[in-house]
């Protein structure tokens, strides 16, 4: 079995990765940080989401696996205490992997037909440079939907719904179930300027299009990478193709995360 494993890079979280790394060579697991077959988060979901982005390459081939050192997160889902454990059941029991959808984001550009291809397993956003109101075309599906005017706006996978997408007032769905959601971000509405309003759920099959009316600088997160463009002709959004992979060796519910993290009082 070949592992990668990262760490959130705290005095915990790099100290449990140490240790880790001594039961795997144990049970003779090889470090591979190339080619691995399984990949391990020490941290929280910002741990997870950057090995992700290392690895979204090779998403047929290795699955992931979170072990938080701090809040219970919704996709680092083993303790520290529980690491032996772990290591044994991935070198000793069957790999249940569960499929979570993820977004796929395609920017093109006006100089020469150009585009550049992302990834997102929570969400993808989109704002102005300078914070001043983002005036955008909406389609799905081939026919405009609506001329939006506000912050911005927020594209989200179903395990993604309960991050910032939450914050805006989105619904949480289920990762089962293949979708992406479009969230307002502090949307302009009043007798003159008017958007939906609210947050819509769209199927596989549907795709936004999303074209900026004034071409200025515009400012792009996928996840928690955020980057600055230029010349954007379009933006397009629909359920990627790919799916990340997770590793699992005993019952993780969604709802229960969902209960444990916003509801439960401890």
């Amino acid at each position: 079995m070949k592992y990668a494993i990262l760490s959130k890079g705290d005095s915990k979280s790099n100290a449990l990765t140490q240790k880790m790394k001594s039961y795997m060579k144990d049970f003779k697991m090889i470090q591979d940080d190339d080619e691995p077959d399984i990949v391990i988060s020490v941290g929280g979901d910002g741990t997870l989401l950057q090995a992700f982005h290392t690895y979204s390459h090779r998403l047929d081939d290795c699955s992931f696996v979170g072990v938080h050192t701090g809040h219970l997160g919704f996709y680092a889902d083993w303790l520290p205490h529980e690491v032996e454990r772990l290591i044994i059941a991935i070198n000793n029991e069957p790999i249940q992997r569960i499929e979570y959808p993820l977004i796929e984001v395609i920017v093109r550009y006006t100089n020469g037909g150009r585009e550049s291809r992302y990834l997102a397993l929570n969400e993808a956003t989109i704002k102005t440079h300078n914070g001043a109101t983002l005036v955008v075309d909406v389609d799905i599906r081939g026919e405009q939907f609506e001329r939006f005017r506000g912050d911005g706006l927020c594209m989200s996978t179903p395990s993604g719904s309960t991050a910032y997408n939450k914050a805006l007032g989105g619904a949480l769905i289920h990762p089962s179930l293949e979708a992406m959601q479009m969230a307002e971000i502090a949307s302009i509405n009043n007798r003159v300027f008017r958007t939906v309003g609210s947050p819509l759920v769209l199927p596989k099959h549907h795709t936004i299009h999303v074209t900026p009316v004034n071409r200025g600088m515009l400012q792009l997160t996928i996840d928690h990478i955020a980057s600055d463009h230029q010349g954007i002709s379009s933006i397009q959004y629909r359920v990627a193709d790919e799916k990340i992979k997770f590793a699992r060796f005993r019952p993780f519910p969604f709802w229960k995360r969902v209960h444990d993290s916003f509801i439960a009082s401890e």
